[in-house]
């Protein structure tokens, strides 16, 4: 007796010259691209990339904040008085102290080009940078012409320099200035 087959078991197929040049043309393909990829885009960017801007590019937003070509940081380890936060002059008149910090700011980066080394984000997401415009460093001179507090868990090196603008009457410091604890609350 002889066994009826249903159906036939489909034929093994070998593939073809083509298909296994097509699979060899995708993998080296592959292989190609992952070598010509730059360095830094799998991971391994630099921990504090540094953002430069020629004069032309750098804004002031405000005492603290700079804006380089279209990119916004903020200075890292110090805050300075907001826009419209009053402060008193040494004849005891009432003044803009957040629009005079970012007056200074404007002063020490006027005609300069700027190179900010990112240092981290703050609470909000924004890069906080290190700055130095023309060889002067703007963080530490904010902070040492009066003009900013220093941040003593985040940038303790700023503190002596507060504590030498305060003892001087410098910036704000010139109109028996006490500091908001709300300031640094704020970053």
């Amino acid at each position: 007796m002889r066994r009826r087959r249903i159906f036939r078991p489909a034929r093994q197929s070998r593939p073809s010259g083509g298909a296994v040049f097509a699979g060899l043309a995708v993998i080296g393909g592959v292989v190609m691209i992952g070598f010509g990829l730059p360095a830094q885009l799998m991971g391994s960017a630099p921990r504090n990339p540094e953002w430069q801007a020629q004069p032309a590019e750098v804004r002031v937003l405000d005492g603290d904040t700079l804006r380089l070509g279209e990119r916004t940081l903020r200075l890292h380890g110090l805050a300075a008085p907001g826009r419209g936060q009053p402060c008193v002059d040494t004849a005891g008149r009432v003044y803009d102290c957040g629009a005079a910090a970012a007056n200074a700011l404007a002063r020490l980066v006027a005609e300069r080009a700027v190179t900010c080394r990112v240092q981290g984000r703050d609470r909000f997401g924004r890069p906080e940078a290190l700055c130095r415009a023309g060889g002067i460093e703007v963080n530490a001179s904010l902070v040492s012409d009066g003009w900013a507090l220093a941040d003593a868990a985040r940038q303790p090196a700023l503190v002596p320099l507060q504590a030498a603008a305060r003892e001087a009457g410098r910036g704000f410091w010139a109109g028996g200035f006490e500091p908001p604890g709300h300031w640094l609350a704020e970053r």
